[in-house]
């Protein structure tokens, strides 16, 4: 049956109405996102470790709509069920899913912990496994063939491409490599339950985990100089990937890694 000629922009690319999980989203680009999604009329839930950051970061977003900050740490199966039994006493399912809580650590390779690794991977991997297990009842509850729930992964182009030379961000790639894939793999497995799986591969946006960039306006150029498009990522570049996965348009995706870093790790 062809597509209605009716459609409209609004059909397309509206999440109004949808309700959407936010991990990490007192900050950074998990803020960037709920913003977008706010703004766009979805019902939004963040959630961080730091309480005081979350309720103010939830109370800025709900000048623009519906936000609910639920502090949890996600770093782990108790934490993950915490924050899907705590949305599940506002909402019944979810639509959106995006697993965005991450963490980062540099240091040279000579010094490089143990440590490092096991919480970076534990975070940033495990971490994604686990929230997305603990919300697909509510995911499923979402899905239909016509319009699947969405779960979106935060991963980074430094999980395609290396990174450039005394970055030491060792475990941090190697995560972010590891998200794609478990990206992939969730995509095929869930597929059959009308559950889309994709990732967006971000390049240097401004963020705290990008301080060591943004501190130094020489390193911050250098940065700039190496993107193709010659700019940082704005806030909307985001907002847009993920309303556009979330919405009817993207519907027909899943088990893609979409590079937004103005063509790093895609040219």
């Amino acid at each position: 049956m062809p597509e209605d000629p009716n459609t409209t922009l609004q059909d397309l690319f509206g999440v109004a109405g949808k309700t959407a999980v936010v991990t990490g989203g007192s900050r950074g680009i998990g803020y960037m996102i709920a913003d977008g999604l706010v703004r766009a009329g979805a019902r939004v839930y963040i959630s961080s470790r730091k309480e005081d950051d979350l309720r103010a970061a939830a109370a800025e977003l709900s000048k623009h709509g519906h936000c609910v900050a639920l502090p949890a740490d996600l770093s782990g199966d108790a934490g993950a069920n915490e924050l899907a039994d705590g949305v599940a006493e506002h909402e019944d399912h979810v639509d959106i899913l995006v697993n965005n809580a991450g963490a980062a650590w540099g240091e040279p390779m000579d010094s490089f912990p143990e440590a490092a690794f096991d919480k970076v991977l534990g975070v940033n991997v495990a971490g994604v496994f686990l929230v997305t297990r603990a919300f697909l009842p509510m995911l499923r509850k979402a899905a239909s063939h016509e319009d699947p729930a969405r779960v979106i992964n935060v991963g980074s182009v430094n999980g395609i491409a290396p990174p450039g030379p005394g970055t030491n961000n060792w475990s941090y790639s190697a995560s972010k490599a590891g998200v794609h894939m478990l990206t992939r793999h969730l995509a095929g497995d869930l597929a059959d339950e009308h559950i889309t799986v994709n990732a967006i591969a971000p390049g240097p946006f401004r963020s705290k985990m990008m301080a060591f960039v943004y501190d130094t306006p020489e390193v911050a150029e250098v940065v700039r100089q190496s993107v193709p498009l010659k700019r940082h990522g704005e806030p909307s570049d985001m907002a847009g990937t993920v309303i556009y996965l979330s919405s009817k348009a993207g519907s027909y995706l899943t088990g893609a890694i979409i590079p937004v870093g103005g063509g790093l790790g895609a040219i």
